[in-house]
């Protein structure tokens, strides 16, 4: 079954939005399985069948060398597949007045200076890949983001200050480029029109109301503790809770989400079946969100969206890894179902197995 081939390139639980209880089938055995012989320190899984939470486990240790087992309440650090909420939480903005899609980086930034082939760049095209923004950060703008300490949205605005004025890759509209920077930019327009952190809205705005309770930001374990999983570098060494165990801040928006599967799959249920009213009140909004703007690359706002036959149309899908964790997301919204897994290592490692697994939930799942 053909699951995922772009990645590279970027128990007992309660029916999701519901107080009804369901019996969700039990994971658990099935990652064990896949773990058997691998480097993986751990998986977790969550399958969502029509609108409620079908199936759900984990297997594993939160750190190779010690024994502490994951739960199926673990959180996992979900990489870019933070980059669709950033969109969501733009679209929730959107809805409100305070931006539009085509606002662009120079109405909304006019403060800061910055190259004139940015200055047209919307909101849209930084969301979807199109703005300008290169794929790498130069070395000396890195370092300087490594270095950066103080006020998160302070140090999202300096690092959009230093790339907004280095030349872009191309005419904004007229290429793409998967690229973390236009989504810190994104995010940064989205502060500047609130006056609020990027965190502390998709706290208020998203993450509260679809009832994602473990949802927070970067690592999940805490310093010197095994209290959560640690993430895992290609060589599968652990690395521990602290400024290394994540991207800087300063690139947020683009990737530092960590979840539960659980809370995971409440929010691909809700992009999945489109639901109005708590987030989002406009169905437009999901179609504006899920509408391909890069033809070649499949890319709409956040989301690759690819036809897959046991879809029975379109899918929509991403990954993410910040080199030490893996996740991916799969949702068919004519079919109600949607399959998110994760493990703690960097996706080169986890890949294949997250798809085999993906794969195999499918069949088991779709009639």
């Amino acid at each position: 079954m053909k699951i995922q081939n772009w990645v590279g390139v970027l128990c007992v639980g309660l029916a999701i939005g519901s107080s009804v209880a369901q019996e969700a089938d039990d994971l658990s055995e099935l990652l064990k399985n896949k773990l058997e012989g691998s480097h993986l320190p751990a998986l977790s899984a969550a399958v969502i069948v029509d609108g409620k939470l079908k199936a759900q486990g984990a297997a594993g240790v939160r750190k190779k060398g010690d024994e502490t087992a994951v739960t199926a309440n673990d959180k996992f650090h979900i990489g870019s597949c933070t980059k669709s909420m950033t969109a969501t939480l733009a679209a929730i903005l959107v809805e409100d007045g305070l931006i539009e899609w085509d606002s662009t980086i120079g109405e909304v930034l006019e403060e800061l200076p910055m190259k004139e082939g940015y200055r047209d760049a919307t909101l849209r095209q930084l969301l979807a890949h199109t703005a300008g923004f290169p794929t790498q950060v130069p070395p000396p703008i890195w370092m300087v983001a490594w270095q950066m300490k103080g006020e998160l949205a302070a140090q999202r605005r300096l690092f959009a200050k230093l790339m907004l004025d280095q030349e872009p890759s191309y005419q904004s509209g007229e290429g793409w480029e998967y690229s973390n920077t236009g989504y810190t930019v994104a995010g940064v327009m989205l502060e500047e029109v609130t006056g609020k952190a990027w965190e502390d809205l998709m706290q208020e705005r998203l993450f509260k109301p679809l009832g994602m309770k473990s949802a927070g930001f970067r690592e999940p374990a805490s310093e010197g503790k095994v209290d959560q999983p640690w993430g895992h570098h290609l060589s599968t060494k652990p690395e521990p809770p602290g400024r290394k165990a994540d991207n800087p801040n300063a690139i947020a928006p683009a990737g530092v989400v960590h979840c539960s599967m659980e809370d995971l799959a409440r929010y691909v249920r809700f992009h999945s079946l489109k639901e109005t009213g708590t987030v989002l009140k406009q169905a437009e909004s999901f179609d504006t969100l899920h509408e391909v703007v890069a033809e070649k690359e499949n890319y709409a706002l956040g989301w690759k969206v690819v036809d897959r036959g046991w879809a029975k149309g379109k899918a929509l899908t991403h990954g993410g890894s910040n080199g030490m964790w893996a996740t991916v997301m799969w949702l068919a919204p004519e079919r109600d179902f949607a399959v998110v897994v994760s493990s703690n290592i960097a996706m080169s490692v986890a890949a294949k197995p997250m798809d085999d697994i993906a794969a195999a939930l499918i069949e088991t799942y779709l009639d």
